[in-house]
């Protein structure tokens, strides 16, 4: 565990983020600009797969991650739990009402016949991992609402990432898959002849916004720091301009009953199978 201090005494804080390629580049800023702030030394660290980011954070060697709702409870429901909320995003956009909320928009390929959900009956789907709220239990979750337990899909591969989701529905490999609104929206941004390539023809949510947690080992003073930063960043000119580089209009806070619905859906989402065998 790395307790290098600074010159005032305070160990190096290590931030990290667990979710889609999209958040490390607004990460590494939101850490940078804590350095400056804070007056205290922060590390980003993404040079490694995000399953370590998670152990490492989990083993107080990262103190600070950005993370899944699905695992965020996992942890919060276990005995004498190693983390706290920090606060939660609020994505821009008119779709994200001004609250810490997202969405699964569920993708076809544009020349694909799919309509609607209930037409991807025996279709090919792909899920990108099976800890992600947005991509596998809420999907699982609507099959329970359409009173669909099992068999739905023809066949269902998990690809390991949103965004490999989306390049195997280009590419033909699948039929459609549910990825994470904020994911989309990047990708458009990135590229805008994805546009016409794709459709939504569904969206899954709102569900509870995945938020960013904080390591116990951080002293109580430097979490509540922490904190308050984050919540004020919108109010300060080079805070807002990070936060709107990376698609957040604001943090806000968030406590552990916000998460609720994840658990809710999470729970009856068990006693659905995407298809009789997943591959």
């Amino acid at each position: 565990m790395d307790h290098r201090p600074d010159q005032s005494g305070t160990r190096l804080l290590k931030f990290t983020s667990c979710m889609a390629d999209n958040t490390l580049p607004v990460m590494a800023e939101i850490a940078a600009y804590a350095e400056r702030k804070l007056e205290l030394p922060t590390e980003f660290i993404d040079q490694i797969p995000w399953q370590q980011r998670e152990q490492r954070f989990d083993q107080g060697e990262i103190q600070v991650c950005w993370i899944c709702g699905v695992p965020y409870v996992q942890k919060a429901d276990q005995p004498n739990p190693q983390i706290e909320l920090l606060a939660a995003p609020v994505m821009r956009g008119d779709r994200y009402q001004n609250r810490p909320i997202y969405f699964s928009d569920v993708v076809v390929r544009r020349d694909r016949p799919f309509q609607q959900f209930t037409d991807l009956r025996g279709a090919r789907w792909a899920y990108n991992e099976p800890r992600s709220h947005s991509g596998y239990i809420l999907t699982r979750y609507h099959l329970a609402m359409l009173e669909e337990r099992s068999g739905f899909f023809g066949s269902v591969v998990e690809s390991g990432a949103h965004q490999i989701s989306l390049q195997q529905i280009l590419s033909g490999d699948v039929d459609a898959s549910a990825i994470d609104s904020t994911v989309l929206e990047h990708a458009l941004r990135e590229d805008s002849s994805l546009q016409r390539q794709i459709r939504v023809i569904d969206t899954l949510g709102p569900s509870p916004s995945p938020p960013w947690l904080v390591s116990t080992t951080v002293p109580a003073a430097l979490r509540t720091r922490l904190r308050s930063l984050l919540v004020q960043m919108a109010d300060d000119p080079e805070g807002e301009e990070i936060l709107a580089r990376g698609g957040l209009a604001r943090f806000v806070l968030v406590g552990d009953r916000d998460y609720d619905p994840i658990r809710h859906m999470q729970q009856i989402a068990a006693a659905v199978s995407l298809s009789g065998s997943e591959a």
